[in-house]
């Protein structure tokens, strides 16, 4: 039986356990499951492979993703760029556990984001600067688009909310919200940008995902823009750490 999980703590819901049981069961695959690890610490990372020796693969979330870095042998590009893991590959060397580390983050934003663009998005704004911001930040630059970081905080490189300007919205036509802003409860809630200067050549990328249809892209739709919401992301990144897991 091979076993894949998520570590985290408190894991009070999560969408990957009913996203890989729901796969295990459509897919017939009878010899994997997916468990629930809320470790009090990191380092309790150590003692939970050594009393699970089958376990083939973790995904990792608050408060980890950086956390666990010490703890690997290795990581990808994107993980190294990023400074964050969210995806553990586990497997065995010459009789030596080894862990490599990746985000699947980033995969799952690139590849929900390229089918949207255009030759006039060449220029974007991105809303916050904590983590997932990193990973849009990463997948922008592979793909040749420069940006500027908006948040509430004077920051090196960063702009403040206040400096989103006509002119500015006009030249950069990719918006993407990486804040919880607009996240249920708060639903009200957006980035304070006037949306009165949105144009159909925009498009809106939110990583929020409930609601279906934030603050932040209901204004901007209404404007005439392209909208996204995190949703595809969100499975597109389980998609990924499921071909990392099974890739050898």
């Amino acid at each position: 039986m091979r076993t894949f999980g998520l570590i985290g703590y408190p894991l009070s819901h999560s969408f990957s356990k009913k996203y890989f049981t729901e796969q295990f069961e459509r897919d017939h695959i009878g010899d994997c499951v997916y468990e629930l690890f809320p470790i009090a610490e990191i380092n309790l990372l150590e003692k939970l492979l050594e009393e699970g020796p089958g376990i083939s693969g973790l995904n990792v979330t608050i408060p980890y993703k950086v956390q666990v870095l010490p703890f690997l042998n290795e990581i990808d590009e994107a993980a190294a760029f990023i400074g964050a893991v969210n995806c553990i590959d586990i497997s065995h060397k010459d009789g030596q556990r080894h862990l490599k580390g990746y985000n699947t983050d980033a995969y799952g934003f690139e590849e929900s984001l390229k089918p949207l663009l255009g030759e006039h998005h060449q220029k974007a704004l991105i809303f916050g600067d904590g983590g997932a911001a990193k990973a849009v930040k990463y997948v922008l630059g592979k793909l040749g688009i420069s940006f500027l970081s908006v948040s509430r905080k004077m920051a090196k490189d960063n702009i403040l909310y206040e400096d989103v300007t006509a002119d500015l919205l006009k030249e950069h036509t990719v918006l993407v919200n990486t804040t919880p802003l607009g996240m249920s409860p708060d639903v009200s809630s957006s980035p304070g940008i006037n949306y009165g200067f949105l144009t159909p050549q925009h498009l809106v990328y939110d990583l929020v995902y409930n609601p279906e249809e934030t603050e932040f892209l209901r204004k901007s739709r209404e404007m005439g823009a392209a909208t996204k919401n995190g949703m595809e992301m969100l499975y597109l990144q389980a998609e990924r750490s499921w071909f990392i897991w099974n890739q050898s």
